[in-house]
């Protein structure tokens, strides 16, 4: 029989001696975990509601996902989902019944290379965001005002739910497109001249809204914001708050975008997302945290878990390096135990979100290979 606490926030000494308000909101985020798990689980295991590829998958496994699931630690039953069947079968095999007969968007990941994956959806990205948009200060991105995003748009999610977020809080968007793809393919060939001409198309497009219109948000990626911030000051130009996401954030370089670029009077907000799981929002920074970033995944919505790489179904210690892996429970879409090309630090439930963390996210395998991230 699994322990509840064997697949994700299980309550090590450590987590035991944690003062008893965030003990019993840790407790009460498991419980509301395991009863979301049993409603997608049932939802997408169940003819009346579920895609063709569980239903298929469940008709072959030899157990029924929908009575025997009855928490969140069960999902140790299904094996790591494989993005390939998100880049070879047909995208209607994940329309739930219940969805059938309705337009979906689709949506694609990086694809540096060959196919890439691809999710569809309806309502998940402005329900994700929205509940994201709850966790903003109204100083720092400041309702009924522009914001601007400098980062992908085309096939990603990100770029209908950046829009949604601002629309969300009263605001319209300007955009500027990047290709990451592109800027990917030229390091990778070693064109790196062109890759810093295609870097300076993208952010002189940026300054020249920012010169021109009343902006008070940005979104982009650190590298992008590092270039901004070279030919304009950005406090001046109006920017109150900042997003940054997309490549790897070491505390040092952290400190030095708070500091150096944002001169410590805008508002800095990292964050972890992609197509498949959506936002995961930094907790605030303290003194103590030396500029070292903690995501917390969009609980019970989407589950992130710090696993040993090589013995998946175990957790690795707080403060112990693993890599990330990935459960979403929408009813748009079940993904169980998605492994990330990443790697992160597990960190401990916090009073603003009473589940694990994942800190310093980096690509898996960092410290061993030289991994091209590009600017995104």
């Amino acid at each position: 029989m699994f322990h509840p606490w064997s697949l994700c926030g299980e309550i090590d000494q450590k987590v035991m001696n944690l003062h008893p308000s965030l003990a019993v909101a840790v407790q009460a985020a498991q419980a509301k975990l395991d009863e979301h798990t049993r409603h997608i689980v049932q939802w997408h295991f169940s003819p009346e509601t579920g895609c063709p590829f569980w239903l298929d998958w469940a008709g072959k496994s030899g157990w029924n996902p929908a009575q025997e699931v009855k928490g969140f630690a069960e999902l140790l039953r299904f094996p790591h989902f494989q993005d390939e069947w998100l880049r070879d079968l047909p995208n209607e095999v994940w329309v739930p019944k219940k969805y059938q007969g309705r337009p979906f968007n689709i949506f694609e990941t990086g694809g540096t290379t060959g196919m890439p994956k691809q999710r569809i959806g309806w309502d998940d990205y402005k329900i994700d965001y929205s509940d994201f948009s709850d966790t903003l200060s109204d100083a720092e991105f400041p309702r009924n005002q522009y914001w601007l995003m400098v980062g992908p748009t085309g096939p990603r999610r990100l770029r209908l739910a950046i829009e949604h977020l601002a629309n969300v809080r009263g605001c319209s968007c300007y955009f500027v497109d990047l290709d990451p793809r592109w800027v990917k393919k030229l390091l990778t060939t070693k064109q790196h001249d062109q890759a810093k001409a295609y870097m300076e198309h993208v952010v002189d497009q940026a300054v020249t809204i920012l010169q021109h219109r009343k902006v008070s948000a940005l979104f982009t990626t650190p590298k992008l914001l590092e270039a901004l911030g070279e030919k304009i000051n950005l406090y001046e130009a109006g920017i109150r708050g900042v997003f940054c996401g997309g490549t790897t954030m070491a505390p040092q370089y952290v400190r030095y975008l708070m500091e150096e670029v944002l001169e410590d009077r805008i508002g800095f907000r990292p964050t972890y997302g992609n197509t498949l799981m959506g936002l995961a929002a930094s907790r605030p920074l303290r003194p103590e945290d030396n500029y070292s970033i903690t995501y917390h995944a969009p609980q019970p919505r989407a589950v992130l878990r710090i696993v040993d790489p090589n013995k998946t179904e175990s957790l690795k210690n707080y403060g112990e390096w693993g890599r990330v892996e990935l459960t979403t429970l929408t009813q748009e879409f079940f993904m169980p135990r998605f492994l990330e090309r990443d790697e992160a630090i597990r960190r401990e439930p916090c009073d603003l979100y009473p589940w694990d963390g994942v800190g310093e996210v980096r690509p898996f395998g960092a410290m061993e290979k030289t991994i091209v991230e590009g600017v995104y």
